[in-house]
This record gives C-alpha cells, structure tokens and sequence, in this order.
C-alpha cells in the first residue's frame, strides 16, 4: 500500500492514518518498524523490558520480522541508487505516483 504524500513534518503513526494508508490496508496483515505505538493494528518487532530476555518464539518472531524489512530497505536503497525517486522526488507527486506504479507491478508478478 502505497499512501498519499502528506505536506511538511509529520510523526509515522499520523500519517500512517492521514494517508489513507491505514484505511486502505483494513484488515490486512502489515509490519511496522518499533517505532508505533500499540493499537495502530501494525505488527511490530517485541521489546524486551529492562532487565528482562526475550522468549525464544519471540525472538524468532523478530528475526523474521527485521529479515521482511531488510528486503524492503535495501529496495528502497536500490531505487535511490538507480535514481528512480531521487529524480521524482521535487516533481508534486512524482514519488507517490514512481511508488504505486512499483507495487503494482509486483503485484502483477505475484499474481502470475
């Protein structure tokens, strides 16, 4: 999912939702950084307390949580190298628009 751009500084949690993001993913499964707060219906890495070690099943669940979000990072650092944003980016919409193109396309790969 892919939301609007949202003018000046804005916190993750705001825009997730101001975006339409949120309410373009209902009830679809989606992954976040820690940086949300609970309720916002992401699923986030576990935080361990102070003093406090993680159970093994969430360990593993973080592995494969920060494993998800390398691909997407390194993506996201492939398209800035190879100037696909980098050139769009001071164009209005031209990164929105560079964006939802690409997750269409993986889209019609997913689907065969």
């Amino acid at each position: 999912m892919v939301g609007r751009p949202l003018a000046g500084n804005r916190n993750d949690c705001k825009a997730w939702e101001e975006s339409g993001a949120k309410a373009a993913v209902g009830r679809t499964l989606a992954i976040a950084d820690g940086g949300y707060p609970a309720g916002t219906g992401l699923v986030m890495p576990h935080r361990r307390r102070k003093g406090e070690d993680l159970p093994d099943w969430k360990e593993a669940h973080n592995k494969s949580h920060k494993q998800v979000r390398a691909r997407v990072e390194h993506v996201f650092v492939r398209m800035k190298a190879w100037r696909i944003l980098r050139d769009c980016r001071l164009k209005g919409d031209g990164v929105h628009h560079a964006m939802r193109g690409i997750a269409r396309l993986h889209n019609l790969a997913l689907a065969g």
